[in-house]
């Protein structure tokens, strides 16, 4: 017997409301509110497709969330489905920062508003270290085992932070390390 079928957006009205939902919710970043919604909430996404998807958004040119909102309209509904969740993603959020903007520029050098601000980029770091450690713990049942999928995030982590090594070196020198082995490790099972 078949497995049933994992839930999917029903329409490009509920895809739309989905992504703009879900895009209002985040504060310095969404990747947490994404995996909240798609995997936990909606079920739209497995634990495992989500990180899939995050990979591949991630090393795309252009704003992971981004990629990741085209990837998945375009698999539901095509390009009408990209388009549509890529408005969802921007255009309620665009519409509050023109507000904000232009209330912002009727309070500038204001010690609340800079306070504040600074808040917000206290509660962006913690929403973007609880996702690494969300997405780290999916990472469990991974091909190259556990241990070296940490040895690997610590070595990206130490590059950036303390190496101060640029993105593109680390997506392509330790991202195409771990694709290389993943691919000689899942060749080697299947010659099995």
């Amino acid at each position: 017997m078949k497995a049933p079928a994992a839930p999917t957006p029903a329409h490009l009205g509920e895809l739309f409301w989905a992504f703009s939902c879900l895009s209002l919710q985040g504060f310095g970043g969404v990747l947490a509110v994404v995996h909240r919604e798609l995997v936990e909430k909606r079920g739209w996404l497995t634990p495992e497709g989500f990180l899939e998807d995050w990979a591949i958004a991630q090393v795309m040119p252009g704003p992971n969330v981004c990629n990741l909102t085209l990837m998945f309209g375009d698999r539901h509904f095509g390009w009408r489905g990209a388009i549509t969740a890529l408005a969802g993603l921007l255009a309620l959020p665009l519409l509050l920062l023109l507000s904000l903007g232009a209330l912002m520029g009727q309070l500038p050098d204001q010690a609340a508003v800079a306070g504040g601000l600074r808040g917000m980029g206290a509660a962006a770091a913690s929403l973007i270290a609880g996702s690494a450690l969300k997405l780290l713990l999916g990472l469990r049942q991974h091909a190259l085992g556990f241990p070296l999928v940490l040895l690997l995030a610590s070595a990206a982590f130490a590059g950036v932070v303390w190496l101060h090594l640029a993105l593109h070196l680390i997506v392509l020198g330790l991202g195409g390390l771990a694709c290389g082995l993943t691919w000689w490790l899942l060749r080697q099972r299947v010659a099995q």
